[in-house]
């Protein structure tokens, strides 16, 4: 029940056991422990893939056009409750807290808006969209959003890619991408809110320009050999420009 790209991001391992999750080594939050049953050798993966053909090579298109002018319009993170200000958490309430942190870091780039009540982001409610996280409406997508050209974002709830290209389905990943998205995340089946992506570690990534889509979603990834897809080019970084310029700036006296 793993995702094709989960395994083949492990296909040069001899062996490493199929039944549930395998832990990333590049995740982060990994980085410097005894984990067991740890690949010696992973590579990262990411597909161009969508609803259509022409969908995809909109995707290509608006990746392009965002590295060469910067990835314009706002940041939304659609939290379920208030800061709690603690460290030590676990599954919902850390996610939720790491949304919290996800808004804070965008705040510095980008007009950001943080939505920490129980409902959803509602239809209108959200213009020129370039990032997006958010939680919890199962298989039903809320077209709340615009989509900015190369906009990034995905959505924290169960079987979001498991339907990309059925007609009907409203899945997120497969809305997202017919609104005009050109990047998300999502899985192919139950991953347990664990599996996500963190958000304050892949949108903090993201926006230091320093690392690429694939990049940033493996370093905020825990598991491999699991059901996690991320949708769009590898190489996309919209906000490497901007990296770049900021270490080119002379220093302040």
């Amino acid at each position: 029940m793993a995702a094709v790209d989960s395994e083949l991001a492990l296909v040069r391992e001899t062996d490493y056991p199929l039944s549930g999750w395998v832990p990333s080594p590049f995740f982060i939050g990994f980085h410097g422990k005894n984990i067991k049953n740890m690949p010696e050798s992973a590579l990262l993966i990411s597909r161009l893939d969508g609803p259509t053909v022409q969908i995809v090579k909109r995707v290509i298109d608006d990746s392009l056009l965002a590295e060469k002018n910067g990835l314009k319009g706002k940041a939304y993170f659609d939290a379920r409750w208030p800061d709690p200000g603690k460290s030590d958490l676990t599954g919902y309430a850390y996610y939720d807290a790491s949304l919290h942190k996800a808004a804070a870091r965008a705040s510095q780039l980008m007009e950001t808006v943080l939505d920490e009540k129980e409902s959803l982001f509602q239809p209108g409610e959200c213009d020129a969209a370039a990032l997006y996280c958010g939680w919890y409406s199962l298989g039903k997508y809320i077209d709340a959003f615009k989509w900015a050209p190369g906009s990034i974002g995905y959505h924290i709830a169960s079987q979001e890619c498991e339907t990309l290209r059925q007609p009907g389905s409203t899945v997120w990943c497969k809305m997202m991408l017919e609104k005009g998205i050109a990047a998300t995340v999502g899985p192919v089946g139950e991953p347990y809110v664990e599996a996500f992506p963190v958000p304050e570690v892949f949108f903090g990534l993201l926006m230091e320009g320093k690392a690429t889509l694939a990049e940033c979603f493996a370093l905020s990834s825990p598991f491999l050999s699991w059901r996690m897809v991320l949708i769009g080019d590898p190489l996309y970084n919209p906000f490497r420009a901007a990296h770049l310029q900021r270490q080119q700036m002379p220093a302040t006296p």
